[in-house]
């Protein structure tokens, strides 16, 4: 391995480490204990629940909105109580099939060996919010995408000689 490569290999590791980003497939070192990404669909949205093993209290629950995914991670050691709840989860809601970005809500939570992750599935369809840049009339010639028009339209023509 060439002393460049390996200097920006250790930069760019330094740099994710620094930032607190998260990556869905571990990033440049991944391992056990990170990031888990937990995507909700229409025909099948996801509800994530944290439960406190020692009172079987839920301590945490997300609906997460069709269309969008929950991100998480725990810092050990890094809770606001060294007994009952030493652990820090980090936790961000992003539009589905973000690849990274910045953790910014937290919540103290026991210990590993302390909290169970519950995935339930809602058996409801629900729909996507709308979202606010889709025209008003799709239907009009100057709303519809580039590949609609006429010059990109493959046509029939027939011989009429034949």
């Amino acid at each position: 391995m060439s002393r460049r490569f390996s200097t920006a290999l250790f930069a760019m590791t330094m740099m994710a480490l620094a930032t607190g980003c998260y990556s869905p497939k571990g990033g440049l070192m991944p391992a056990t204990g990170g990031p888990q990404t937990y995507h909700s669909y229409e025909t099948l949205p996801v509800t994530i629940t944290i439960v406190d093993l020692r009172s079987n209290d839920e301590i945490f629950t997300m609906h997460v909105p069709p269309g969008k995914q929950l991100t998480f991670d725990f810092q050990i050691g890094e809770g606001d109580d060294p007994i009952y709840n030493p652990d820090l989860m980090r936790f961000e809601v992003f539009d589905m099939g973000t690849d990274s970005g910045k953790l910014r809500n937290t919540l103290s939570v026991p210990a590993a060996d302390a909290r169970r992750i519950d995935v339930t599935y809602r058996h409801e369809y629900e729909y996507r919010s709308a979202q606010g840049n889709v025209p008003f009339h799709p239907d009009q010639i100057v709303n519809r995408p580039n590949w609609t028009n006429s010059r990109n339209r493959i046509t029939t023509v027939t011989n009429p000689n034949h």
